[in-house]
């Protein structure tokens, strides 16, 4: 096994793990523009978010169970375009029920890249796993907070028909893609490496850490469905809510990439009792003080949960090792199916409540979560050695 990362081919991986999370970026930017075109509530807001959280979940473990199994190279750049396409398609749809077709179009795209991507960044970090899953997910927070970023301007300045330039990244990035995939199956392992396995399946210790997903991902994606309309009803511009969920989302990759090497010293189930530790707090921070301090505690909110989500991918590949595959698409899959059911329930609670209950409920689960985390074997299952995986 390499000892190191191989750089140039986990560039390739992080820049379509950006490229599919840019698309996946906009959604939450567009949302101020959506509600005020169709006149949606809270809730109905929430739906479109729910719609891509179920495309980009439901179907994800399928995906990485036929990459287990048969090999898949042709999701990376297919899951990229298909993933652009659709978001372009849902800005500039004008009717809400053709948003939610387009979206869920796009969460198919985000369905099918990673769980392969997932898979590729394994076979080239060697065995700084921690440290090459981390350059593969912050490619993707990158990539959610530039899509933020990007959307606004181009909504402001063209109207929401100005989101159709949205799948030009994604169309160019996938081309890439297919230019270098001959050079990424070189790190494919040989057929006769798969008889080494990589240790045994701990199917009791995954249950546990997808139930701290969960309640990490009802804080994510009520924070990442919310904060935008939060900063608007508390009197602030549409532009402004985007650059704090831009900013939440930015400092979010930093985390990431430091989370990783941390994790290869101090152990992953350190790291994930910290961030969820910290993560409630500092959500009340955001809510109950705001100004400067509370742009402070989002980012930090930012820093500690996203950093995780690196974590957990890596722990699910090590408490499946023999399916590292399905383990990257019960981690992500749990990460924003999930999470979009609660991004649902926190909008119902937004209006039969408020704005700020909601968020009280999303400082409540990392809290859970903690609890959760306490409970995950000390030691992990081994990963050092070779998965068993099928040829892309």
């Amino acid at each position: 096994m390499r000892e190191r990362i191989d750089r140039r081919a986990m560039a390739v991986l992080s820049l379509g793990h950006g490229a599919v999370d840019f698309s996946g970026g906009a959604l939450p930017a567009l949302l101020p523009f959506l509600v005020d075109e169709f006149d949606l509530s809270y809730t109905l807001a929430a739906v479109l978010i729910l719609a891509s959280a179920l495309s980009g979940s439901v179907i994800q473990p399928v995906f990485g169970l036929w990459s287990d199994r048969r090999g898949a190279v042709w999701m990376l750049p297919a899951g990229v375009a298909i993933g652009g396409i659709g978001i372009a398609l849902a800005s500039a749809a004008p009717a809400y029920w053709l948003v939610i077709l387009f979206v869920v179009v796009s969460g198919i795209g985000t369905a099918a890249y990673h769980p392969e991507g997932s898979k590729f960044a394994a076979f080239v970090s060697g065995r700084r796993r921690a440290s090459g899953m981390s350059l593969f997910s912050v490619g993707g927070n990158l990539g959610y907070g530039l899509g933020a970023i990007a959307t606004t301007p181009l909504v402001i300045a063209l109207g929401l028909k100005g989101g159709l330039v949205l799948l030009v990244p994604a169309l160019a990035v996938a081309a890439l893609i297919v230019a270098v995939t001959p050079y990424l199956l070189s790190f494919v392992p040989d057929r006769g490496s798969r008889a080494v396995a990589a240790g045994e399946n701990q199917p009791q210790a995954l249950a546990v850490l997808l139930a701290v997903i969960t309640f990490r991902s009802l804080a994510w994606f009520g924070l990442v469905t919310f904060v935008p309309l939060w900063e608007v009803s508390q009197g602030h511009s549409k532009s402004y809510g985007n650059h704090m969920l831009a900013l939440m989302l930015l400092v979010g990759g930093l985390g990431t990439l430091a989370a990783g090497p941390i994790a290869d010293r101090v152990g992953l189930r350190a790291v994930l009792l910290f961030t969820n530790a910290v993560s409630g707090p500092l959500i009340l921070l955001f809510v109950l003080v705001g100004g400067i301090p509370g742009a402070v505690a989002l980012a930090g909110v930012g820093a500690a949960v996203i950093g995780s989500f690196g974590i957990t991918m890596v722990l699910a590949q090590q408490y499946l090792p023999r399916q590292i595959g399905m383990a990257s698409g019960l981690s992500i899959g749990f990460s924003i199916g999930l999470g979009g059911v609660a991004a649902v329930i926190l909008g119902a609670v937004a209006d039969s409540i408020d704005l700020r209950t909601s968020f009280y409920v999303c400082a409540a689960a990392p809290v859970v979560a903690l609890a959760l985390t306490a409970l995950l074997p000390r030691g992990a299952a081994r990963s050092r050695l070779e998965p068993e995986v099928a040829l892309p």
